[in-house]
């Protein structure tokens, strides 16, 4: 559980109207924030049980694989907290929550930039995988499945912002593209001209596994 005790403070968020479809999931989130509007600290709890997950997934991705995720969905969750009264159901829970976790995930990684405390490159030879020296000796598949998986997230890394959030969205928790439209601020036809720059510069950099 990410949170307890009583949540305090933040910044307000607000949302376009969008015509995305709701479906079950979205109605119970709904109801769920409009109990927490009214101070339902249960509400809120079960709402962080739904969303935490992916949620942490989300921003481990956007950062590199790091202890300040769940700081940072923290963060998210409390912004969702405080201004809970304000919330307007007209887009998907999800689309509001990572709304928040885009403008977090940003400042964090701009800050980091500034500070030049953390690198891709310094993440990728932290998760490199040493195999056997010995010629003679293949690597197993799970060794070679989890060298790939770490040269991907390398690579995502590297991508801009707007494309680097794209594709974990889409990749990882198979948001529509409507929503991720909404999510970044911009067009469905923006949307997919960034995924497809990211994912020619992601098969350049991941050439050599492509190759095998």
């Amino acid at each position: 559980m990410l949170l307890s005790g009583n949540p305090t403070f933040s910044d307000s968020m607000e949302l376009p109207q969008s015509s995305i479809p709701f479906d079950a999931e979205t109605a119970i989130d709904h109801e769920l924030m409009v109990k927490i509007g009214n101070g339902d600290h249960a509400a809120f709890r079960s709402l962080v049980e739904r969303h935490q997950n992916a949620l942490v997934g989300t921003v481990t991705k956007m950062l590199g694989n790091d202890s300040d995720s769940e700081d940072i969905a923290q963060q998210v969750f409390i912004r969702v907290w405080k201004h809970a009264k304000r919330y307007k159901p007209d887009n998907k829970f999800t689309t509001y929550l990572y709304t928040i976790a885009r403008n977090l995930v940003y400042n964090e990684s701009r800050r980091r930039s500034r500070k030049k405390t953390t690198s891709s490159d310094q993440l990728s030879d932290d998760h490199h995988l040493q195999f056997p020296d010995d010629a003679n000796r293949e690597p197993d598949n799970n060794l070679l499945e989890a060298e790939l998986q770490n040269a991907i997230d390398a690579a995502i890394q590297k991508l801009p912002e707007n494309q680097r959030m794209a594709v974990v969205l889409r990749r990882y928790e198979n948001v529509p593209y409507e929503e991720i439209a909404v999510i970044l601020d911009t067009s469905v036809p923006s949307v997919k001209s960034l995924l497809f720059r990211a994912r020619t510069t992601l098969r350049e950099h991941l050439a050599k596994y492509l190759e095998d």
